[in-house]
């Protein structure tokens, strides 16, 4: 077969290369405690499930849907915002059911990014934010972040640098994988300096409601003139453990959000309707199933983080995600993400995700998913102790 260039342009899956050396070990007989993949393990609260079975024995439930999302999920939709960040939207004109966030941003992105577009993506960052760009024809210029850089003047100098001008900037707070977080100061700083430079925004809030100690993540949506350029995302499958249900939205700019409907109404028939009506329920429902979730992340950050400072390993605990971002120790950090990532799982028994599979501004680090009991991350810190 002759080459797929579109293919071509997509890196191999790092992740791939832990894995299956995760899996040699699994079929050796190894116990290994998987840390790797963000896939929630807590069920889905039980009301939620209750209603999709109930509107699953309805036989008018198993018909086409409608791809941009049932009415009363997108009243829904923004009436959560408005309880929540006291922001209005207009359902049939600035909101979108999507199959996921991971689905609209990809699909958003193909929607309106042309061959040679340049789109801006921090480095590093969840895969899909860049290579829904490459995918789409476009090309992705990385804005490196961390505690030792000023995004602003990167934003800049990656803005002067550029020719033409930049089409998109996609970022996402609180941030996978460095669970770096943000206040309303900084989504105003964005807005002015894209608007200025008339650049599209997507902000993914998939982490919204997935966070610790007092912190109160703003929506970008909340900035004055943020609707001028730009929409949020947001998925249901972390707040209520909803992963495998592949249920979202996409709310702001009429235009963005316009777009994506109209390129979903030839890709999809929407979200399965018993989840929609089951999302209805969840956005409408009770809040502490969700309080109750983050409290299980919570918990489970302290036991990891405080098992590792223990055993030598300084991590900071994060204020949001349902992740722990590690800078590899020191005597170890030259081997990059990788090969350190292959002896964890070889010499300790645990298995994490290597920042390098986030962008090469990521190889020294690995990131921990809370997806394990607090027992199971126990004897993954002894495991780790060992080898530190």
């Amino acid at each position: 077969m002759q080459e797929f260039r579109r293919m071509s342009r997509l890196p191999p899956y790092v992740f791939a290369t832990v894995n299956k050396i995760k899996m040699d070990a699994r079929h050796r007989g190894d116990d290994i405690v998987d840390l790797g993949m963000g896939n929630p393990d807590i069920p889905t609260p039980r009301h939620i499930v209750e209603k999709l079975v109930e509107a699953a024995e309805k036989g008018q439930n198993h018909r086409y849907s409608a791809s941009m999302g049932i009415t009363k999920l997108r009243q829904a939709i923004c009436d959560w915002y408005k309880r929540r960040f006291d922001v209005d939207l207009d359902p049939d004109e600035e909101a979108i059911v999507t199959i996921g966030a991971k689905e609209g941003l990809a699909h958003l992105v193909l929607a309106t990014i042309s061959p040679g577009d340049v789109v801006f993506a921090p480095n590093p960052t969840y895969p899909i934010h860049p290579y829904s760009a490459i995918i789409a024809g476009g090309d992705v210029r990385s804005i490196p972040i961390g505690p030792d850089r000023d995004f602003f003047e990167d934003l800049l100098s990656a803005t002067k640098q550029t020719w033409p001008n930049p089409r998109m900037l996609i970022i996402s707070y609180p941030h996978n994988p460095t669970t770096a977080v943000v206040d309303l100061h900084f989504f105003e700083k964005i807005v002015e300096f894209c608007r200025e430079h008339e650049i599209m925004v997507i902000h993914d809030f998939a982490y919204a409601d997935l966070v610790f100690d007092g912190y109160e993540p703003p929506s970008f949506l909340q900035v004055p003139g943020a609707k001028e350029i730009g929409v949020e995302l947001f998925s249901l499958s972390k707040s209520y453990s909803m992963a495998g249900w592949r249920v979202g939205f996409c709310v702001g700019n009429p235009a963005l959000v316009s777009a994506l409907r109209r390129i979903k109404s030839y890709l999809d028939y929407g979200v399965f309707q018993p989840i929609q009506i089951a999302a209805i329920i969840a956005l409408n429902g009770p809040y502490d199933c969700v309080e109750e979730i983050v409290e299980i992340y919570r918990e489970r950050r302290d036991v990891l983080v405080d098992g590792l400072n223990r055993v030598g390993w300084a991590i900071e605990k994060p204020k949001g995600t349902m992740f722990v971002w590690a800078r590899i120790p020191e005597p170890y950090r030259a081997m990059g993400s990788v090969e350190f990532s292959k002896m964890l799982i070889e010499k300790a028994r645990v298995a994490v995700s290597p920042g390098i599979g986030f962008g090469e501004y990521g190889d020294e680090h690995v990131r921990f998913a809370l997806v394990e009991n607090p027992h199971r991350i126990r004897q993954a810190v002894r495991g780790i102790k060992q080898i530190l």
